[in-house]
């Protein structure tokens, strides 16, 4: 009974075994049949792709540079005022006996404008008068009292030459006075004449500030506040503020147009007639002036207008496109394309207009750009 069951279980071990040693060497192909099998890395060869296309020359456009001249125009603001503009004060003390002129009144040069009147100056001028003729028939006596004795000198021992000249130290000492006399007369004379108050140059009167009646002069009315206020109307000046940047493009007789509030549809025109030469300290700018005819006086001081000054370009300079500029946190640069490899150049700016730029670096004509530069274009990076 026993050996039966000890076959059977030998038989059953001898299957367990072998299907292991089966299974064992089923495992050991496996295994060696994935060591031979080449490996497939996808994010290797993504790498890889990168890595290639990052070597491989970028493509740009490029242009040869180029000098040329660029005009531009430069808008700024600007004041209108009266050529001449000046106030009219009293020169001596009276009253004012009559007004001829009111606000708005146009005058010519030379016209009367006030009369005043002072007594006392008439005082002054009747005495100046008494003594200059009272000195003239001093001045005629002692004349005429040298000449005789000038004749009588000429007999021998009739006249001693001492006597001679004392009659001639006073004739000329009265001469001199004679001078002195008719110069005090002429002072108070043109004292009085100041009482009449004349326009300087023909213009408008703009402002009043006195009436008949009133005490004038160095202590009265005309002394806080001008008699009147005469401007100029039919030639303006145009002041407008030159930015440092633009000073160099700007030159005597330049042609400038503007407009004004008061009439937008107008232009007006004019040319650069003076310029201050230095720059304001607080602005940093040029102050310039514009003569402006104002035949019709549509145009009155004090508006503000809106100014376009012409900006051209005196030699011809480097130009470029705006989009060949890169304007970097560390400036401002042009790509230059030399031996395949991307080259930064900085430049300085000048005048823009119509996408084109000015600048100055150092490039020379001829060089090849990038059209459209770009800060993905490193410099130093190969090109094509």
């Amino acid at each position: 009974m026993n050996r039966p069951i000890n076959r059977s279980l030998y038989t059953i071990l001898a299957v367990s075994g072998s299907l292991f040693i089966a299974s064992s060497l089923v495992g050991c192909q496996t295994t060696e049949g994935k060591k031979d099998a080449p490996k497939t890395d996808v994010s290797q060869t993504d790498v890889s792709k990168k890595e290639t296309a990052a070597e491989a020359p970028a493509a740009v456009e490029v242009f040869a540079l180029k000098r040329g001249q660029l005009s531009s125009s430069l808008q700024v603001p600007g004041e209108l005022v009266a050529f001449r503009d000046v106030d009219i004060y009293a020169k001596v003390s009276g009253f004012i006996k009559a007004m001829y002129v009111d606000v708005g009144s146009e005058v010519r040069q030379g016209q009367l404008l006030a009369l005043a009147e002072a007594p006392e100056l008439s005082s002054q001028l009747a005495s100046a008068d008494s003594k200059l003729k009272a000195q003239e028939a001093l001045s005629i006596a002692s004349k005429a009292n040298y000449e005789r004795i000038l004749e009588a000198s000429k007999f021998s021992g009739a006249v001693s030459k001492n006597d001679v000249d004392q009659a001639l130290a006073r004739r000329n000492a009265d001469n001199a006075q004679l001078e002195a006399a008719k110069s005090a007369y002429r002072e108070v004379g043109d004292l009085k004449r100041y009482l009449q108050i004349r326009a300087p140059f023909s213009g408008i009167i703009s402002a009043r500030n006195a009436s008949t009646g009133a005490y004038i002069g160095p202590s009265g009315k005309g002394s806080e506040f001008p008699l009147f206020v005469l401007t100029e109307q039919k030639k303006l000046r145009l002041v407008i503020s030159i930015p440092e940047a633009y000073t160099g493009y700007v030159d005597q007789n330049d042609p400038i147009s503007f407009s004004v509030k008061a009439f937008p549809d107008k232009k007006f025109t004019g040319q650069v007639k003076r310029q201050s030469g230095t720059l304001d300290k607080r602005l940093r700018s040029e102050r310039v002036e514009v003569d402006v005819q104002n035949d019709d006086k549509k145009l009155l001081p004090g508006m503000i207008a809106e100014v376009t000054v012409p900006l051209p370009t005196k030699n011809s300079t480097l130009i470029v496109p705006a989009s060949a500029i890169v304007n970097a946190s560390t400036g401002v640069f042009v790509i230059r394309v030399r031996d395949h490899k991307a080259e930064w150049v900085p430049v300085k700016k000048g005048l823009e207009a119509d996408d084109k730029v000015e600048i100055f670096g150092p490039l020379a004509e001829g060089d090849s750009l990038v059209t459209t530069a770009t800060e993905e274009t490193r410099d130093g990076s190969p090109v094509k």
